[in-house]
């Protein structure tokens, strides 16, 4: 049996959120969720997330978990809000202790364990979840992150952003704790399932002759036609690539926000004294 897959697309961050349903039993996860977040004016709210909820409620779900395939440096996760909304679980690779390792030093985050306790389950490579008939299983696919898993249920695979879309390629590797060597061996594990898998990609930006955003394709239609890794592209002249075309990148607009609250599972830093919330901004010369 094949999951229901239902995706909800944020054009502001260019992110899409799957809800994943078992057809049999109603019980769902969803990945990826977005909090919405507008940084001029530093405003918070939960439209996208209250969306995806509503649509648990309309087809009579039973939601089950949050699964967060990396800790986002585009978009705040809503993964705490949905939590707090629902009493589900909130999930993520077990790797997620590196990453926090990383960035809590960063934001003077001492309020932040870097043991992955904010979340409710740590999966790593073969581990499995039921979701309700169906079993959801674990590809630990790091490159673009070291925590980056990859979610196999039935016959789709949720690989955050670890590929994109066959005309966009593949995730930059130049984060801490990303490797371009790393994301082809990733990428080469999900190339090896079988052909008619449908990949949910976790963003969708438009390359030049595309007009519509898209985030489902084929196992099949990544082998051949990726314009990064697709036709048997050598490791080698991957790795050149893509560290080639990182370093032309800037970082993500939202990362600062993103990846303090991201650590915390999508919770914001505490309140200080005046009851206040704040996200800081370290400043660095150039």
């Amino acid at each position: 049996m094949n999951p229901n897959v239902q995706t909800f697309f944020d054009p502001a961050t260019f992110t899409a959120t799957h809800l994943v349903s078992d057809p049999a039993t109603g019980v769902a996860a969803i990945i990826d969720p977005v909090l919405d977040f507008e940084p001029k004016g530093g405003k918070l709210s939960t439209t996208s997330a209250d969306a995806v909820l509503q649509a648990v409620a309309d087809q009579g779900l039973s939601l089950a978990y949050v699964l967060e395939t990396h800790a986002h440096a585009d978009h705040l996760s809503a993964g705490d809000h949905i939590r707090r909304r629902t009493g589900t679980r909130l999930v993520i690779g077990k790797h997620i202790a590196d990453v926090q390792r990383v960035f809590a030093p960063m934001f003077d985050a001492d309020d932040v364990p870097t043991d992955g306790r904010q979340f409710d389950i740590l999966l790593g490579e073969g581990d499995s979840l039921p979701l309700g008939e169906l079993t959801i299983g674990v590809l630990h696919t790091p490159g673009h992150t070291p925590a980056c898993n990859s979610y196999l249920i039935g016959d789709a695979a949720f690989v955050g952003d670890t590929l994109f879309m066959p005309d966009y390629g593949t995730a930059r590797s130049d984060f801490p704790g990303g490797d371009a060597r790393t994301l082809y061996r990733s990428i080469q594990k999900i190339l090896a399932l079988p052909p008619a898998t449908r990949v949910f990609v976790g963003h969708d930006y438009l390359p030049a002759g595309r007009s519509d955003y898209r985030w489902e394709t084929t196992v099949a239609a990544e082998a051949a036609d990726n314009v990064h890794v697709g036709g048997q592209a050598s490791e080698d002249g991957f790795v050149a690539m893509r560290e080639a075309r990182d370093r032309t990148l800037a970082p993500p607009t939202l990362i600062l926000p993103a990846l303090q609250v991201n650590i915390r599972g999508g919770a914001l830093p505490p309140a200080s004294p005046s009851g206040k919330v704040f996200l800081k901004l370290p400043v660095t010369f150039a």
